[in-house]
């Protein structure tokens, strides 16, 4: 089979106005981004604020492992399916953030026969968005500094400054740093800084969870970037560079409309990491997806302990939104990582392994009973690599019936659509048959430890939770700042449902580690950092950019 990028250059897409079209939208109402790509304004949008809402499926995943498990390929290929089968079908995804690209994971716009369109564009700069918050956010960074410098009449505390930089790329130097070297003229006041990737910039999260300009500008004004020496919290509002800010993303909150290999329109929107931050694209893209479409595809971060349950108690809690299936999609050789087996086991063609199947199962169980907490409909996917084993499939039919779970064969890498038919016939299905009884894990109002408390124990298994370093009193400073009474979002760890990348399946008797509790007042969540979660990864030792370069006929490569 070709490479990726192979197949997508090879493809043949219509132009977006064509896309546009099959949604109501004219080439007037686009702002084109060469021929396969379009922003669409929000004024466009509002036009269809009085349509019905058409039915929202949310595509999340068994715990991510090196063997994959293909959430986004899986994704792609239902809307496809459902293409297929005559269904006004739209996707919603996030946009692929630079770091990984080049660092080990590579695209994330599908694979196979099962992708958007064009990959190589929304890989890399697509419409800069991703800049834009970065300069943004580093527009924020440079006034809180010149603040300090020029008389701090804020009384700022240098040493209790938490905005950090940005940066759309994986360094690992830089997670740690000294700033203001030089002498207070040239350099400013030296102090202990850091970088974070900009997809776990809180204006990542804002550009995502922001209705409109005005509730943008609102909530960058409410982030806050230190503290004063009084131990009060200090805003972005108060630096008085709100304004620019906004200018600097007012085109970059303009959904992004584009279309998968099979013709089906996708917005791809909002940018925001599942480890880090909320994990979901924009909810202005899956407000009017619903608008424009019948069904609509949308997918979490990492697995259901990470983007599903931040999808259900922040986006849904923020946007009115009640999915209607879940698709929770597992890949029998990352089953079988999680049942004890090597990756070199795992991946094998040579023969079966049941038995390290049988024990992995309690990792997609406990998935199960997560997404089932929030009383959402759950069908599985298995997606099917060349060195699945007939018996393996089996026994995992077997297994999700013995659940009373729908569980269909996803093979839309290889096939496109067509090998995506049984996955969309049991999601219609489960949408004319089982009503969604969605709700929240947790009431909002609870204490900030019984929300935390609520999160480790209901879903991921934990036995307690314990703080440590500054946990205890950062969270006085967010009860005294008067911000205890919004949703929590986890950085851990993607590799565990604890906070353990080792563990395995689905740990039990453990206890959750917060080492840190930061407050994103803009986007409306509060952060507990919980275990050795970093906010910028690193490149591994054989990073994806190695593989990319571009022809002397314009024709790049390696990119997948």
């Amino acid at each position: 089979m070709k490479a990726d990028i192979e197949i997508a250059q090879d493809a043949k897409a219509e132009p977006i106005e064509k896309i546009a079209g099959k949604l109501g939208l004219s080439r007037d109402d686009l702002h084109f981004y060469g021929r396969y790509m379009a922003k669409v304004p929000l004024d466009v949008l509002k036009r269809f604020d009085d349509r019905p809402d058409g039915k929202l499926v949310l595509v999340t995943a068994i715990t991510a492992t090196k063997a994959g498990e293909g959430k986004t390929v899986t994704s792609i290929g239902l809307m496809q399916a459902l293409g297929r089968l005559g269904v006004n079908v739209m996707g919603a995804l996030r946009e692929p953030s630079m770091g990984p690209v080049f660092g080990i994971k590579g695209g994330a716009t599908g694979g196979g026969l099962s992708q958007v369109y064009p990959m190589w564009d929304i890989d890399l700069h697509f419409t800069g968005d991703i800049h834009a918050v970065t300069s943004a956010h580093n527009l924020l960074s440079a006034m809180v500094e010149n603040s300090i410098a020029k008389g701090n009449h804020l009384r700022i505390d240098p040493t209790r400054v938490v905005w950090k930089k940005a940066i759309d790329m994986n360094c690992r130097e830089l997670r740690d740093i000294v700033v203001g070297l030089g002498g207070r003229t040239a350099g400013g006041v030296p102090r202990e800084s850091g970088f974070l990737i900009t997809a776990a910039s809180e204006i990542s999260a804002i550009l995502a969870l922001a209705t409109s300009i005005q509730d943008l500008r609102a909530r960058l004004g409410r982030m806050v970037v230190a503290y004063d020496v009084e131990g009060r919290p200090v805003r972005a509002e108060q630096l008085n560079c709100v304004g620019a800010m906004t200018v600097l993303l007012k085109d970059a909150l303009m959904p992004n409309l584009v279309q998968t290999l099979e013709g089906e329109p996708v917005f791809i929107h909002g940018f925001p990491f599942a480890n880090i931050a909320h994990g979901n694209n924009s909810l202005l893209a899956t407000r009017y997806a619903l608008k424009l479409a019948d069904v609509v595809v949308t997918e979490g971060g990492f697995a259901a302990d990470l983007g599903a349950e931040k999808f259900f108690d922040i986006v849904c809690r923020k946007a009115g939104f009640r999915p209607d299936c879940a698709v929770i999609v597992a890949s029998i050789r990352a089953l079988k990582m999680h049942g004890g087996a090597c990756l070199e086991d795992a991946t094998s063609c040579e023969r079966s392994d049941l038995s390290s199947l049988s024990r992995g199962f309690a990792n997609l169980d406990k998935h199960i009973e997560n997404v089932r907490k929030y009383g959402v409909p759950v069908v599985v996917a298995v997606n099917r690599f060349p060195t699945d084993h007939a018996d393996e499939i089996a026994l995992v039919r077997e297994h999700c019936a013995s659940l009373g779970i729908p569980c269909a064969l996803s093979e839309v890498f290889a096939r496109g659509g067509e090998g995506g038919r049984e996955l969309a016939e049991a999601v219609m299905d489960v949408m004319r048959t089982t009503p969604s009884r969605f709700r929240p894990l947790y009431d909002a109002k609870m204490s900030i430890k019984d929300k935390i408390r609520t999160i480790a124990t209901e879903i991921y298994g934990a036995k307690d939770v314990r703080y440590i370093g500054t946990a205890e009193r950062d969270i006085r400073a967010i009860e005294a700042a008067k911000s205890n009474e919004l949703p929590i979002c986890v950085a851990k760890t993607q590799l565990s449902i604890s906070d353990d990348p080792s563990l395995k399946g689905a740990p039990t008797g453990w206890t959750l580690t917060v080492k840190e509790v930061l407050l994103s007042a803009g986007a409306g969540f509060i952060v507990p950092l919980c275990g050795d979660i970093m906010l910028i990864p690193g490149l591994s030792s054989e990073p994806a950019a190695e593989r990319i370069d571009i022809t002397d006929e314009g024709r790049i490569i390696g990119l997948s």
